[in-house]
């Protein structure tokens, strides 16, 4: 198991290129199985859970090949379906939780699937309800295997229907897309997800020949089509990292230039920051975060105080919560973070509040800062990492701390950041891995 050694209280300056977005390429490798022709994809994350996924499909059969840093070529060709019943399969299948996201494509072209109970971050119930409702609406069945603890899943064929989806979910609705774009008849998703994620598959999809109109709303309709052929794709930036790297400028009190972010697709995420008080200026497709000495949180029109919350696409990602939780204990004011969809998600505040943090952790979902303005450094502990994003939460915690702090665990930010300490590195940091 590794760990990072960081030297807290350096301030940081220079550039920094947010890596391919971990959560589209998830996506756009599954639909990779939905042709036997080459799909190329460009600006790949070199990270854990994309290398396990490329690694789960070269196992599957199809031909995986890097072609140079960050571009991958996949052809699923001749898919190997007797090793989705072995146990190597389920295995694999059960720790990446985005290999959920297979199902959709094997079903669509082989009508056939084997799915574990998915595994990812331990930050409470993520449910698959959504994906496999909308499935046996497109007439897929379902049985359960007690003994390898998976679903074995067939389908004689797949027919269009329309499909309310109980939830806005990211991954079901990018699954349940998958499966239909190559079913009979056509089929329409309603309250879809409609992130920057999605969108991208869905026009990735219709580059391979896909029928999708509704893109960027929450009602999609999908004309099935007979069969898909091969394409190129580009990955977005990683709305993520961008604003894990506003929050640790601000953190750290440091001037940082974030580039090639793709502005347009980073909806409130930048609002969401200058709530805060930081100040952030687009510069092209770069933002620029100044360095400040303070910043106030902003507080409601009748002066009560504010409320951050997350909410489906447009509204602000649960994946940056905990980052601006972060940040908040270094502000001047108060605010309640509520983290809806994960009720195990904000539990990593015992750690900061061990750093010196002043928060009340009001249940499961809710969390009060009460900020220190600075007057108040955070103290480095010995940390655990329980997932990615609290990982990198608390690393950025360590960097804008007083004294070293050791954070172990760390295949879990390694899941979803690439080379992380070598890019801080370039910054200024002061950080090492060991092992």
């Amino acid at each position: 198991m590794a760990s990072f050694l960081i030297e807290g209280g350096h301030k940081l300056s220079g550039e920094i290129v947010p890596q391919g977005s971990k959560n589209e390429t998830l996506q756009i490798l599954c639909a990779t199985l939905l042709t036997k022709e080459k799909v190329v994809v460009r600006n790949v994350p070199d990270i854990l859970d994309v290398n396990n996924l490329l690694s789960l499909l070269k196992d599957m059969g199809c031909e995986v090949v890097k072609l140079e840093k960050g571009v991958w070529s996949i052809c699923a060709a001749n898919v190997n379906l007797d090793y989705l019943s072995t146990e190597d399969y389920r295995v694999k299948n059960a720790a990446l939780r985005g290999s959920i996201m297979l199902v959709g494509p094997l079903l669509a072209r082989f009508k056939y699937s084997v799915a574990a109970k998915p595994g990812g971050d331990r930050i409470g119930r993520r449910h698959i309800d959504t994906h496999f409702e909308g499935f046996k609406k497109l007439g897929v069945k379902f049985e359960y295997d007690a003994d390898t603890l998976s679903y074995n899943i067939t389908a004689d064929k797949l027919k269009g229907c329309s499909i309310l989806l109980n939830e806005a979910s990211v991954t079901g609705t990018a699954n349940i897309v998958m499966a239909a774009v190559l079913a009979e008849g056509t089929t329409t998703v309603y309250n879809a997800a409609c992130e920057p994620y999605v969108q991208q598959l869905c026009r990735l999809l219709c580059r391979m020949g896909a029928k999708i109109s509704g893109i960027s709303s929450n009602l999609l309709t999908i004309e099935g089509v007979k069969e898909l052929h091969g394409t190129e794709h580009t990955i977005l930036p990683d709305m993520i990292e961008v604003g894990s790297f506003i929050g640790l400028a601000a953190m750290t009190r440091s001037e940082i230039t974030i580039k090639n972010v793709s502005y347009e697709n980073l909806g409130i995420i930048p609002a969401s920051f200058q709530r805060m008080g930081i100040n952030l200026e687009q510069r092209g497709d770069d933002i620029f975060v100044p360095a400040q000495k303070e910043y106030a949180i902003s507080t409601f029109l009748d002066g009560s105080i504010m409320t951050v919350a997350d909410a489906p696409w447009p509204g602000l990602s649960p994946d940056l919560l905990s980052v601006m939780l972060v940040v908040a204990t270094q502000a001047k004011g108060s605010v309640l973070i509520h983290q809806k969809m994960f009720e195990s998600r904000l539990f990593f505040v015992d750690k900061l509040i061990d750093m010196g943090a002043q928060i009340i952790l009001c249940d499961p979902h809710r969390a009060v800062v009460v900020g220190h303005n600075h007057a108040k450094k955070l103290q480095g502990r010995v940390m655990t990492s329980p997932d990615i994003r609290a990982g990198i939460a608390l690393l950025i915690a360590a960097m804008g701390a007083n004294g070293q702090s050791r954070i172990n665990n760390i295949e879990q930010i390694d899941r979803g950041y690439e080379n992380i300490e070598g890019r801080l590195k370039a910054l200024g940091a002061v950080i090492t891995r060991v092992e």
